[in-house]
Parts: structure tokens; C-alpha cells; sequence
């Protein structure tokens, strides 16, 4: 009997049974390749998946970062901004105490002088965010 009869593969002769090996080669070469295609797909899928998911965790974490930075920096200039009008509080509060401490010295001053000349003074006074602005006009009778 001959090799091909006797192992079950081939019936006929060996060039027969080259042609088949040839052909299951083929197959079993495309098969795998498809495998091994397959798992390279699902694999590059499963790390684009896991790049995405990192992606929208960075601008996550990003837009928490700046949404921090902006209250932290909002809370930064209401403290400026309160400091800054109690400043400007306090010094229109001192240059009025000013104006109204000029305003009695005046006052007193103009009514022991009024006693005296019996002459008629007309004025007025303004109080500025700066200064004391003060008009007066003596009229002698």
C-alpha cells in the first residue's frame, strides 16, 4: 500500500494530498489572520474606549480646576472691592467731620462777629469728595 492509502489522509497519490495541505494551509492562514484582525479591532476599540473616557475625565477635571480658580478669584475682588469702600468711607466720613468742624468754627466765629457789625452775610458750603468748597458774600448795611 502506498503512504496516502495508508495514513487516511490522501486516497489517491501525494500531489493530491500536497494540493489539500495547500488548501487547509490557506484556510487555516486566513482563518487566523481573521482572529488575530479581530482581536487587534477589539483591542484598538477598547483603547480608543479608554482614551475617551480619560479625555472627558481631563476636561472634567480641567473645567473644575478653572470653575475653582474663578470662585477663588471672584472672592479675591469682592474682598478689594469691600476694602476699597471702606477706605472711601471712612475718608468721606473724616473729610465731612472736617467740613462740619469748619463749618462750626464758622458758625460760632460769625455769630460773635454778627453781634458786633450787624451786617448781613449771605454763603453757602458745599462739601466735595476732596474738598471743602465754601462761597461767602458779606453785605455791610
Amino acid at each position: 500500500m502506498s503512504e496516502a492509502v495508508r495514513t487516511g489522509d490522501c486516497l489517491e497519490n501525494d500531489e493530491q494530498c500536497l494540493k489539500l495541505e495547500k488548501a487547509a494551509t490557506k484556510i487555516q492562514s486566513w482563518w487566523r489572520g481573521n482572529v488575530v484582525r479581530r482581536t487587534l479591532l477589539h483591542m484598538a476599540l477598547r483603547a480608543w474606549i479608554i482614551q475617551c473616557w480619560w479625555r472627558s475625565m481631563q476636561a472634567k477635571m480641567l473645567e473644575q480646576r478653572r470653575r475653582l480658580a474663578l470662585k477663588l478669584y471672584t472672592c479675591q475682588e469682592w474682598a478689594v472691592v469691600k476694602v476699597q469702600a471702606q477706605v472711601r468711607m471712612w475718608q468721606a466720613r473724616r473729610r465731612f467731620l472736617q467740613a462740619r468742624q469748619a463749618a462750626c468754627v464758622i458758625q460760632s466765629r460769625w455769630r460773635g462777629h454778627a453781634n458786633h457789625s450787624r451786617g448781613l452775610i449771605r454763603g453757602h458750603y458745599e462739601v466735595r469728595a476732596s474738598r471743602l468748597e465754601l462761597d461767602i458774600e458779606i453785605l455791610m448795611t
